[in-house]
């Protein structure tokens, strides 16, 4: 028998990126994917992560972390989608749109306004 995680996993995943046709619509489902704390936890990491790599590209003048930067960056919030979350990340259908969600996340985050951004898209703390 299907759990409830694996029951919404692939057909809600699919109906719901199939109508999005706006960066107004994919931000609410953006959030609605990041739903669990833990979730946001491991991108706030990956986000972080990525950010430390590239000032240490620009202050070393090191190229390969940018490279690093790529897999700091998505391992984490990868590793928050399949283990805390448990859907599929929305890099893989909307990578542009995933990616400035991404940092509006951790910017809604360190700035306070994350609440305020989860209740409009209809999620509970």
């Amino acid at each position: 028998m299907a759990t409830m995680s694996e029951t919404h996993y692939l057909p809600m995943d699919m109906m719901a990126t199939s109508r999005i046709a706006t960066y107004a619509e994919f931000w609410p489902y953006y959030l609605r994917e990041h739903a669990r704390p833990g979730t946001r936890a491991w991108h706030y990491l990956g986000t972080t992560l990525a950010l430390a790599c590239v000032i240490a590209a620009l202050l070393l003048a090191e190229p390969w972390f940018l490279a690093a930067m790529v897999v700091l960056g998505y391992g984490p919030a990868w590793i928050g989608h399949w283990m805390v979350e448990k859907n599929r990340p929305a890099t893989f259908r909307h990578p542009l749109w995933s990616l400035l969600s991404d940092f509006r996340l951790y910017a809604a985050w360190l700035s306070g306004s994350l609440l305020r951004e989860l209740a409009k898209a209809g999620i509970e703390p």
